[in-house]
This record gives structure tokens, C-alpha cells and sequence, in this order.
């Protein structure tokens, strides 16, 4: 019995005649004035382009199927995915081989390789996770797919058969973490095993059809050579950065979604001497630490009794029993606040963070709200304290019109005169205009004040040349 008639006393809702459906060619029609219009060769020529195409699309997506369930029919035989995949591409041929409809107009290879993704990778954006140049990947519904390349957002031609081809790729991405994703439970956010982040949101909430956001990170994670190389920031501004890790000074890292929080958060873990246990905190582990001795924790979820559920505010406060010589917080978006700057009040100096905000005073200003989350009812002024003795630097990265991304401004939190928190920019990016290809030119360079805790740096044993604090030239960006 031939493979074509075996699939077909499988599965009896296969293969279906596709037949050629032309409109009868009409060289001459009759307008109302009964003067002959002669349709133009052009609008012909275009027509059956169309036509074709849509029976060729037919053509590979029936072809796809077949071998799909052909596939799905040796699994339940043999059980073993790593014992099919081999036979693939023989298939493909055989199938083709044995229905004339396929022969000379389907790319058996881009079916194959397709096949090959849905079983091995994330189904058709696995190329594009694959392609070292995507930094994001963005699935709007079955039809359409954005990728960020270089800087830039980009449609690409890949698409999915439909809802339950996109729903399919979700659940293997968050299956293996145990999380999940349904009706009652429509947003999820997940991570790839290469650590990159992942945030997918369903109907009845994303109209357009279920929707994935995928964050890269890069195989090897950035060092600070690499953000300079980037021209994120200044080697003037890394040796400052490096004191300021080493000499435990707690940081805050702000700015926007996708302007580059966590991976300048990655950047500074590495000045963290090796000798330090280090505990971190997320919602989804991203964090690539490359120091010994590192504890990640990862919050997780309630379970679909609404129970089990452990919030980044429930891990904080654990950490803090667990010897911690560093605290890293990978998003402080809610009541944590509270906790985290207790932390670094009361001996856990060190401590790395990121939040979302547009300026460090946005910053300051988003912290007393998320304080007041957690539901004590602390005068502000007693929260604006603790805001000033927690915190000693906040770096305020950006994300240009231009697609790059730069620190534009480091800030010293100098404490509080009144009601007032002072902050005083050491730091700060300067732009002079747009270049003819569209780049943001412009200079990070200091602004010549020399921070109050210059002393505590010294009396760690850090010595910072004075030269880095003062503008001495144009340094373009």
C-alpha cells in the first residue's frame, strides 16, 4: 500500500482535490452607453498572478497538513520524536511523489523546515529567535509578526495557520516553568531556557488574536565593554559605575520599557566582587549572573484557585533571612518598595534595582507611591526619608528616537533639605541635533560636580581620578 493511501485509511479527512476556480476570461464588456470598454492586459495579467498564488498557498498548506498528520500518526507508534525527525524530509518526498498536485510548485524544504520547528523550536518565529541580529519578536494574532532588528521595527512575511497554531507555541514556551495560560488565567509571563523574557496575552483580552512578546538576550551576556563599544555610556562614566558597585552604594536603574533596565542591571552585577553571596529577585529570572555564589528566586503565580500565589514582595522579605551580602531586585513595580528600602536601611547596602519612570525625580516620585501599596500609612515625609538614606545613585536610561540606547543621565541622590529629596546629575547626555541618517547626535559627558559620597569611596579604598568628574573635550555619541 503506497504512503499516500496509508495516511488516507488514517485519517479519512485527508487530502482534498483543489481545483482551479478562473473567472471565464472576458476580453470585452458593455458599459451603460453601450460602447465597448477593453479590459486592460495589465488588471488580466494580475488577476491570474493572484490566482496563482492562492492555489499555490492551498497547495503547501494541504501539503503541510498531510505530513503533519503523517507525523502525528508514526508518534503514536513509536513514541520517540527524536527517532521521526530523520524521516521528515523523506516523507515530504514520498507524499509528493505519490500526488501530482505537489509536484514542480512547493518548496518541500521550507515545508519541511517549518515541521521541523513546530517539533524541535517555537514554531515559525523560531528563525527569527535563531537570528543573532533580532533584539524582540512581536506576535500580533496569526498574521502578523513584527521583529525589532538593529534598532528597528520590521514586518516579517511569517504567519501561523491560525489561533490554535499561535495558542500551541505559548503553551510550550510556559509549560516547561509551570506556569499557564487559559480563559480564567489570559496573561502569562514566561521565559525561554536561553533565559530571554517572554509576555503572551490571549482572547477574550487581545482582539486581534493571541499575542507574544519575546525580549532577546544575547547568548553571551554584555560586559561593560560592550555598552561602551554600544556607546550606551562613557568609559569615564563605567569607572565611576565601578566604584560605585564595589564601594556598596545602592543603585537604582530607570527608565522605560525596552530602553536596556536589565541588561545595564546585568552589566553592574559583574563588578560585584565573587567573594559575595548574592540573592536575586524577579518575576521571570533573566538575570545571566556570573559570579560562584548566586540564589536566584522567581515569584510565582496563584494556581487556578486563586491560592499558592508568592509575590515579589513574599521573596524580599525572605531574602533578607537568607544571609544576603547582595540584594538584586529585577522590577520594583508594587508594595515591594517598601521592603526593599527597609533592606537598605537597616545593613544591606549594595543593593541593585530597577523601576519604571521618565526622569530619577519620576523616579523618587514613584517609589513614595508604591510605598503607600503596601497599605501602611506612613506620613510622606517619613517615606521621602527613607527614600534619601536607601538610595545613593539612580541611572536614568533611555531609548533614543534613533533605536539606540543610552544612560543619559547618572544622579546622586544628595538626601533631603525639608520636604524636599535633593538630586544633583554627575552624568548627563547632551544632544545637539540629528544627523542626515537619522542618528541623535549628541555627548555624554559630566557635569564637573564631584558627588558628596566621593569620600566614602576613598575610605573603601576606591580612588576615582578626578579628571573623570570634569568635561575636558567632546565626546560624540
Amino acid at each position: 500500500m503506497s504512503l499516500l493511501n496509508r495516511i488516507k485509511d488514517k485519517n479519512p479527512q485527508t487530502v482534498q482535490e483543489i481545483h482551479k476556480q478562473q473567472p471565464r476570461p472576458q476580453d470585452q464588456q458593455q458599459n451603460s452607453s453601450g460602447r465597448t470598454v477593453v479590459v486592460q492586459e495589465g488588471q488580466k495579467k494580475f488577476n491570474q498572478k493572484s490566482s496563482e498564488q492562492t492555489e499555490k498557498q492551498n497547495k503547501y498548506r494541504e501539503l503541510k497538513r498531510i505530513l503533519h498528520n503523517q507525523i502525528l500518526q508514526e508518534l503514536k507508534e513509536t513514541d520517540d520524536i527524536d527517532a521521526i525527525i530523520p524521516k521528515i524530509d523523506e516523507m515530504a518526498i514520498d507524499i509528493i511523489k505519490e500526488n501530482d498536485q505537489f509536484k514542480g510548485s512547493i518548496d518541500r524544504k521550507k515545508v519541511v523546515e517549518e515541521i521541523m520547528n513546530d517539533l524541535t523550536g517555537f514554531g515559525p518565529i523560531n528563525p527569527l529567535l535563531l537570528d543573532e541580529d533580532v533584539s524582540e519578536v512581536m506576535v500580533n494574532g496569526p498574521n502578523q509578526v513584527y521583529c525589532e532588528r538593529k534598532g528597528r521595527l520590521e514586518l516579517t512575511n511569517i504567519s501561523f495557520r491560525d489561533n490554535e497554531h499561535v495558542l500551541h507555541v505559548i503553551e510550550k514556551i510556559v509549560a516547561p516553568i509551570g506556569r499557564r495560560i487559559d480563559e480564567s488565567s489570559p496573561m502569562v509571563d514566561a521565559r525561554l531556557p536561553d533565559g530571554s523574557r517572554v509576555n503572551a496575552i490571549i482572547p477574550p483580552l487581545a482582539l486581534n488574536g493571541p499575542t507574544i512578546t519575546i525580549r532577546k538576550f544575547a547568548k553571551d551576556p554584555f560586559v561593560i565593554d560592550d555598552l561602551i563599544h554600544f556607546k550606551t555610556l562613557t568609559q569615564e562614566m563605567a569607572t565611576f559605575l565601578d566604584a560605585c558597585v564595589k564601594a556598596r552604594l545602592n543603585i537604582f536603574v530607570s527608565g522605560g520599557t525596552g530602553s536596556g533596565k536589565t541588561t545595564t542591571l546585568n552589566v553592574l552585577s559583574n563588578f560585584i566582587p565573587n567573594d559575595e553571596r548574592i540573592v536575586t529577585i524577579e518575576d521571570a529570572a533573566e538575570l545571566q549572573l556570573g559570579q560562584e555564589h548566586v540564589v536566584s528566586l522567581e515569584s510565582r503565580p496563584p494556581n487556578i484557585e486563586g491560592k499558592g500565589g508568592i509575590s515579589i514582595r513574599d521573596l524580599v522579605r525572605n531574602s533578607l533571612r537568607m544571609r544576603p551580602d547582595r540584594v538584586v531586585i529585577g522590577e520594583v513595580r508594587g508594595a515591594e518598595a517598601l521592603d526593599m528600602l527597609q533592606a537598605m536601611n537597616t545593613g544591606h547596602d549594595g543593593s541593585l534595582a530597577t523601576g519604571h519612570s521618565n526622569s530619577p525625580r519620576d523616579m523618587i516620585a514613584r517609589l513614595e507611591t508604591m510605598v503607600l501599596f503596601a497599605g501602611v500609612e506612613l506620613p510622606v515625609k517619613a517615606i521621602r526619608e527613607q527614600i534619601a538614606g536607601a538610595i545613593d545613585v539612580i541611572i536614568q536610561q533611555s531609548r533614543l528616537k534613533d533605536g539606540t540606547r543610552k544612560i543619559v543621565k547618572i544622579t546622586e541622590v544628595q538626601g533631603l533639605e525639608g520636604d524636599i529629596i535633593v538630586l544633583q546629575d554627575i552624568f548627563t547626555f547632551v544632544q545637539e541635533g540629528i544627523k542626515e541618517n537619522g542618528k541623535i547626535a549628541g555627548r555624554l559627558v559630566p557635569t564637573g560636580v564631584r558627588p558628596k559620597f566621593y569620600d566614602q569611596l576613598e575610605n573603601s579604598g576606591i580612588t576615582i581620578p578626578p579628571n573623570v568628574f570634569i568635561n575636558e573635550g567632546e565626546w560624540e555619541a
